[in-house]
């Protein structure tokens, strides 16, 4: 089997996980949403994250056409990440997964299995 058919399978699930796998890629999502983002804007955004593992996600995700990466041809160089129209369909799921979480920690709070 090859690389595109292992990607682009025959499951649109099993494609859209793998499009939008990683661990950070739904908080990049996320934090684009509201708009075009620098490299140190993001970092600071996502605590946790190291250099290398968002350079990782990003590229992952302009590579499959969700990300926009825009290099300024400045000194220093100056590099903006936003949604690509693709990238921007994609955040109603975003929106939805949001309501699901606060919901589901409003019941793991309830239930007395969620302290915050």
């Amino acid at each position: 089997m090859d690389a595109q058919t292992q990607l682009f399978g025959i499951c649109p699930v099993t494609t859209a996980q793998k499009v939008i796998g990683g661990k950070w890629a739904l908080v990049i999502f996320y934090h684009l949403n509201s708009g075009t983002k620098r490299f140190g804007e993001l970092q600071r955004l996502i605590p946790g994250i190291t250099q290398a593992m968002l350079t990782k996600q990003l590229r992952s995700l302009e590579e499959n056409g969700l990300v926009e990466r825009l290099v300024y041809t400045q000194v220093p160089p100056k590099v903006e990440y936003s949604l690509s129209d693709l990238g921007m369909e994609f955040l109603p799921v975003i929106d939805a997964l949001e309501v699901w979480g606060i919901k589901y920690i409003a019941n793991m709070q309830e239930n007395g299995k969620c302290k915050m």
